[in-house]
């Protein structure tokens, strides 16, 4: 169904493409030998335009494992946009070399632009502020995995929702099925933009903003921190203000329910003390593992 299809942003597969992705994941999790020799002879381009070590490793990892082979870059000055090349160019060379493109670029729409050229599928590995469609999917597979199901949650998205793309396609997502309720928690200078909110409301979902973590945690069965991202801030003075405005603590989990998850598509600044990651329902270094199968 999914053969020879680009993927740029979560919409462009349908529920029943997401849910065939997470129930292959989770038979190679189960099963991994079966599938160790099903991309032998596929060779697949990673083209990282920006610094990244889990989505970049479990990409690799993953087609390695898969039988398959990887070439790439994971800096741009050692390719021949430091001499001038434009992307399109770029996507029709590299093309015609690979069965796969994996692009991340700080700039949006990079990967639909490569889209367009490149005579094989590209894989969106995050475009500026806009997507990051397989961190979307891995943290369905992760919530999959801990809650069995999607419908009737109330998931609780803190920190940086301004500039997260993580945030903002896993929202854009979660928000297809039925009867999820969605907490965004910032601070006021770095709420959810217009965009997602837009598409809340056309679609009848409900969601509530605030800028307390404390009061309200214990609602959640979800809580998916992120970090206030220095890259995408203009002013130095601006992000100092703000990266440590939420701090999730050990204390802080005692407010909330004892079958809640805690989530982060990492990396971790301050934003989640330690001493949370010896709690059980910490969940975010399960969820790098889980991002490598469902890739």
């Amino acid at each position: 169904m999914l053969t020879n299809k680009s993927l740029i942003a979560p919409s462009d597969f349908t529920l029943e493409e997401i849910e065939e992705l997470l129930s292959l994941s989770e038979r190679i999790i189960q099963s991994p030998e079966r599938y160790a020799s099903v991309c032998r002879g596929k060779l697949m381009a990673s083209l990282f335009y920006e610094p990244s070590t889990r989505t970049k490793f479990s990409f690799d990892a993953a087609m390695l494992r898969l039988g398959g082979n990887t070439l790439g870059f994971s800096d741009p000055n050692t390719s021949s946009t430091a001499k001038g090349e434009t992307i399109a160019d770029s996507a029709r060379t590299i093309g015609k070399y690979a069965d796969l493109i994996v692009v991340r670029h700080p700039k949006e729409g990079t990967a639909k632009l490569m889209s367009r050229y490149a005579d094989c599928p590209v894989i969106n590995a995050g475009d500026g502020g806009h997507h990051h469609p397989t961190q979307t999917l891995t943290d369905l597979l992760t919530i999959r995995h801990y809650k069995g199901d999607f419908g009737g949650l109330t998931v609780g998205v803190c920190g940086d929702l301004k500039f997260g793309r993580t945030i903002h396609s896993l929202v854009t997502c979660l928000a297809r099925y039925e009867n999820v309720r969605f907490l965004f928690i910032s601070p006021e200078e770095l709420t959810m933009p217009a965009f997602v909110k837009e598409e809340l409301n056309a679609n009848g979902v409900p969601y509530a903003e605030t800028t307390d973590l404390e009061g309200t945690i214990d609602q959640l069965d979800v809580l998916y921190m992120s970090r206030v991202q220095r890259e995408r801030f203009i002013s130095e003075e601006e992000y100092l203000r703000l990266k440590d405005y939420f701090i999730l603590t050990a204390e802080k989990m005692e407010l909330a329910k004892p079958d809640m998850i805690v989530m982060h598509p990492l990396p971790r600044i301050n934003e989640i003390a330690t001493e949370v990651d010896n709690d059980p329902r910490a969940a975010y270094f399960e969820q790098v593992r889980y991002g490598m199968f469902v890739r």
